[in-house]
């Protein structure tokens, strides 16, 4: 990235039967976004046009060929396709499905490349997208086999950060996949996020019980003393500032999750309820512990509303803020490290 250029911020477009373009639209309708980022909309120019159309948009794009045509100062829509996809809001299908694919894919190659410094995915269809090309359950698993690093879904604001021991994953088997491993590898990866993309020092995180209550001494399940436990003691003498296990009934109700950096839940469910319950609106899921930035808005498709002009953006505007923050937070990393080692050298 050139020192003066503005981040690349790419948008995969999602379902184009959802409100996932209209949010991206309105987001960038304040021309102001444009000092903070250049945003390229991987889809067609004419897809956007009719999604345009449709909310009553008067933003202005330009249509390009290749990214190196981008320029800063203009909100840019990169052609991934030719054909045409039939677009009834509303409606999850097959054909939409597959051009959110095509624009996850081309907008994953660039952030890759380097083409793009980050990436924010509007909602799909977990539904619709399956095919023999693409089986995989959602984004998150999607990036995490595209991307190096250890994935996490990670659900955060300024004030609340939640990530799952498992994400995408049937209740009966959570039990089953959550051992040592895991744990140690998903606390580090908090941990590491924390201090590389949020700035915080010396990270305090929150586990979940797995069962209700955290078992009730194995009343209620054995997972909690014979699993959870040890590790966080392990983890605990070895200076990580890991707590736990908390019954998560209580947990979020009492204010408990404010006394520390971010909570590790156990399931989907667990996390992502007491987040959209506290946030909603204002949350924004990150994949953390790759080595590039993607986050996206903390709704689906909203299909209901789609194409009616009604949704609010203020989570996807939330995501590229987001975006835009790690990306600069890395960075500084980057160059703080560099000091470092530079000094260390010098010194020598």
């Amino acid at each position: 990235m050139e020192e003066n250029s503005k981040i690349k911020l790419g948008i995969s477009v999602g379902d184009l039967n959802g409100i996932g373009c209209e949010v991206a639209l309105k987001t960038f309708e304040d021309s102001r976004m444009l000092d903070f980022c250049t945003p390229i909309f991987f889809a067609s120019s004419k897809s956007i046009a009719i999604q345009k159309k449709v909310i009553n948009s008067e933003i202005n794009f330009n249509s390009i060929q290749k990214i190196e045509e981008a320029s800063d100062g203009k909100i840019h829509v990169l052609n991934v396709w030719q054909e045409e996809p039939n677009i009834e809001f509303g409606k999850a299908t097959e054909e939409v499905g597959a051009h959110a694919i095509k624009s996850l894919r081309a907008a994953t190659e660039a952030l890759k490349n380097g083409d793009i410094d980050v990436l924010v995915t509007a909602p799909i269809n977990k539904n619709n997208i399956q095919s023999k090309d693409f089986d995989f359950p959602g984004h998150t698993d999607f990036l995490a086999a595209e991307l190096e690093g250890e994935s996490l879904m990670f659900m955060v604001t300024d004030d609340l950060k939640i990530g799952l021991l498992t994400d995408h994953l049937p209740v009966k088997d959570v039990a089953d996949a959550i051992n040592p491993i895991l744990i140690r590898t998903k606390v580090r990866t908090i941990e590491k996020s924390l201090q590389t993309d949020f700035g915080v020092r010396r990270p305090k995180v929150a586990l979940l019980g797995i069962n209700p209550h955290s078992g009730d001494n194995g009343t209620i399940g054995k997972e909690d003393d014979e699993v959870l436990k040890p590790i966080i003691k392990e983890m605990s003498d070895a200076g990580h500032l890991v707590f736990g296990p908390y019954a998560a009934d209580s947990f979020f109700g009492s204010d408990g999750y404010k006394k520390f950096d971010a909570i590790l839940a156990a399931y989907h469910d667990q996390g992502l309820i007491p987040f959209k319950t506290i946030s909603f609106g204002n949350g924004v899921n990150y994949t953390a512990g790759l080595s590039k930035v993607r986050t996206s808005p903390d709704h689906g498709t909203a299909y209901e509303i789609a194409g009616q002009g009604k949704a609010d953006f203020s989570s996807f505007k939330e995501a590229v803020f987001t975006a835009i923050r790690i990306f600069k937070n890395r960075q500084a990393n980057i160059e703080l490290t560099a000091n470092q080692l530079q000094k260390q050298r010098v010194r020598r």
